[in-house]
């Protein structure tokens, strides 16, 4: 069958979007209503949520070279209030809490920063992040109350006198973010905006998040959007809701009505318009459509235990892609862990959900203990993309194929769109969405009518897998060729005008040139009608570092110049001048040694459920955690190094205790348990056990599939198996 797209350019000139106002304006930054520009050149910016305070100082560093490494380009942080001040008059930017030398990290690697000021952030904080002195005071809270003002003025200007200047135009400061899920206070955002500049904290972007139908006010901030591909603010008797399963849709509509929706109306606001219906060009306020929560993972909610594939994560970013997205944005990049106990959203604070009270983890890109999920992999070929044809990007209008899906249950129409100048392009292909598996198309081929041409590919009719997320070059000038069209996803392009292309997973890689039949090509590299090919297998061991292209298993961390591996096995760098790969030695990982694990004491019987808040599941007490779990002593061999414990088990709820405080715990979701030693303070001496209350059989808790089938094959309740791994990294250049 052939799937029909026709370019549709832009209804009108570019317009000038009404920030950076002229005093803020910095780093060349402009922003019109199709792209987001520096110095006049339109670029994809790509930024990563990393919560300083919910990860040791010591560990900055690291997971902001392994964030630039996997192609982030700004580091987003909310400041937590309710983290830095237990009391009014005090505020502690001490250690983990000192955001300026957090900011001067993130410039050291070579990261521009989004500053999320709140005050009310949520980011499943007790009180949304406000401090219990806050939340408690008799102000009308998130309003312009003057009582409440005051307050924040306060805030504001300890948080402004800390950062030193950081926070001006022209510093590494490239937005800040004003409040989070406000819907109905425009005028409110306006006073926020105004305290802080009043405090001494501005930027050449002020943003504010727009789902939800929120009325922003108009030329203040540029709207934010967001998408999760599921989520646990939904109920756990729900099916998988359609806010979630539009995501994966080619759609023009950026609003989002499920996102935050339990909070909304637990907060009293009033229910926002559907993003069904939302008018998108109201919305935007003249910026172009950009995001700052895809989702990159999902927290552990008690009630409900939402798991998604790297691939359910990837496709929900690529979508925004082809849908015409000019920035891409996620919550969260890097997980974390709560910086004390208490601190999470729990019921018993006014909120739907029952949180973890130590782990953040966010089943995030980059997870709480410094390993990739399997998102990251995905996700990274992508910003190369973005990162390398950002520039032609910008110019690109978004168009939907003539033939779409029929309603969100139709699991059998090929998803893809199309960005495309005119002359030059991308067949964004999306084919993938998480719990109902979409089915393969048969005898497909894509014609893309351009301003000047009409292209047919492939040759013949080929078969799209279910799972398939591709970016199919069509136009491209690449230095004096050209390429009519290729059947493999463009990754970047090299010095010496080298075009990388990455095979998609069962899709033969066609190439057309001008004046050449097209031909099937196997990966390596090619010359074709003057035009330079690498063809690589897939992109899963791909990492492109500024303008080097390195293959590892393991992962890389840069910093715009030094290069170091962790954990692998493989390493080599492209070298343009050869066209060769060049082999660079690495030390075999350490192997993981098992952990021997003694049963103190056995699981004692547990209720079906431990209690109720409306339809959602409450949390054990600690009380009855303590009374029923089962207790295991571990027993580690020595080790060197930055270790890791690697935890498998089975059961409702557990934590891990280091001489005999609690340092981390889960809700169980099927799921590995990876915990950094050093991040929660343990070392050779110390006295190490694990807790682990059972799952009922009865329990109505929502699981994942993956889980439900560990559940079910479980001889018993309680299953636990632990082991021990030391990273191994090397300086391999800079």
């Amino acid at each position: 069958m052939i799937h029909v797209v026709r370019h549709r350019g832009w209804p009108a000139d570019a317009s000038p979007s009404a920030l950076p106002e002229p005093a803020e304006a910095a780093l060349g930054i402009t922003v019109t209503d199709r792209a987001v520009l520096r110095d006049g050149v339109p670029f994809v910016p790509v930024s990563g949520e990393i919560h300083f305070s919910r990860l040791p100082r010591e560990r900055w560093g690291e997971r902001l070279r392994q964030m630039r490494a996997n192609g982030v380009t700004l580091a987003s942080a909310y400041v937590l209030w309710l983290h830095h001040s237990p009391r009014r008059g005090i505020a502690h930017f001490d250690g983990a809490l000192d955001v300026a030398a957090f900011i001067d990290e993130c410039a050291a690697v070579g990261l521009g920063v989004v500053l999320r000021i709140g005050p009310w952030a949520h980011g499943e904080a007790r009180n949304g992040g406000f401090p219990d002195w806050v939340q408690d005071a008799e102000v009308e809270h998130r309003s312009d109350d003057p009582r409440y003002l005051e307050l924040l003025a306060e805030w504001f200007a300890q948080l402004a006198a800390h950062l030193d200047g950081r926070a001006r135009p022209g510093g590494p400061v490239l937005a800040i973010q004003l409040e989070n899920e406000l819907y109905d206070r425009p005028g409110h955002l306006v006073t926020l905006k105004r305290l802080a500049r009043e405090a001494g904290m501005s930027a050449p972007l002020w943003t504010a998040t727009a789902w939800g139908g929120a009325d922003l006010p108009a030329d203040e901030v540029m709207p934010l959007f967001g998408g999760y591909g599921d989520g646990f603010w939904a109920d756990p008797q729900d099916d998988w809701d359609p806010s979630f399963r539009a995501h994966y849709f080619p759609s023009h509509v950026w609003d989002d009505p499920g996102v935050g929706a339990d909070v909304r109306a637990a907060q009293g606001f009033d229910a926002a318009a559907s993003g069904a219906s939302a008018d998108t060009a109201a919305l935007l306020h003249g910026f172009p459509p950009a995001t700052c929560e895809l989702g990159g993972g999902m927290a552990t909610a008690y009630h409900r235990r939402p798991v998604l594939s790297g691939r359910d994560v990837a496709a929900l970013a690529h979508g925004k892609i082809g849908n015409g997205s000019a920035w891409q944005g996620y919550y969260m990049y890097v997980g974390g862990r709560n910086p004390g106990p208490g601190l999470q959203e729990t019921q018993a604070t006014g909120y739907p959900n029952d949180m973890t009270e130590w782990s953040y983890d966010f089943h995030a890109p980059i997870g709480q203990s410094g390993d990739l999920h399997g998102s990251a992999a995905l996700l990274r070929a992508q910003h190369a993309f973005l990162s390398a044809f950002g520039d032609r990007l910008g110019g690109m209008t978004s168009t939907l194929p003539e033939l779409q899906a029929d309603g969100l249950d139709d699991t059998a129409t090929l998803r893809w769109a199309l960005r495309s100048d005119g002359a030059e392009g991308f067949c964004v292909i999306t084919h993938h969405q998480p719990h109902i598996p979409v089915q393969p198309v048969r005898g497909v081929q894509l014609r893309v009518e351009l301003d000047d041409e009409a292209l047919l590919l492939p040759r013949t009719p080929i078969d799209i897998p279910a799972g398939t997320i591709a970016r199919w070059p069509m136009g491209l000038r690449i230095g004096d060729a050209r390429l009519r069209w290729a059947t493999a996803s463009a990754l970047t392009v090299l010095p010496g005008d080298v075009l990388v292309l990455a095979a998609d997973p069962g899709i033969p890689v066609e190439v057309a040139v001008p004046d050449e039949e097209p031909r099937v090509v196997t990966p390596g590299f090619h010359e074709i009608g003057g035009l330079t090919l690498l063809v690589l297998a897939d992109a899963a061991d791909a990492w492109v570092l500024g303008d080097e292209l390195w293959l590892c298993d393991g992962q890389l961390l840069w910093d715009g110049s030094r290069v170091e591996a962790l954990d692998a096995t493989r390493l080599s760098r492209f070298d343009t001048a050869t066209r060769t790969w060049v082999e660079t030695p690495v030390d075999r990982p350490w192997d993981a040694v098992p952990v021997g694990i003694r049963t103190v004491r056995p699981a004692g019987a547990v209720p079906a459920d431990h209690g109720f808040h409306g339809p959602r599941h409450s949390a054990p007490a600690a009380e009855t955690f303590d009374a029923l779990a089962a207790e295991f002593a571990l027993e580690l061999p020595r080790w060197d190094g930055d270790a890791l414990l690697d935890i498998d088990w089975t059961g409702d709820a557990a934590q891990l205790r280091v001489d005999g405080a609690t340092v981390d715990d889960r809700f169980w979701d099927g799921t590995r348990w990876s915990v950094s030693l050093r991040d929660v303070g343990a070392d050779a001496g110390s006295t190490l056990s694990l807790h682990v209350l059972p799952l009922s059989r009865e329990s109505t808790v929502w699981l994942p599939e993956g889980a439900q089938q560990k559940r079910g094959a479980a001889a018993e309740s309680v299953v636990a198996a632990v082991s021990l791994r030391v990273r191994k990294s090397a300086r391999v250049s800079g």
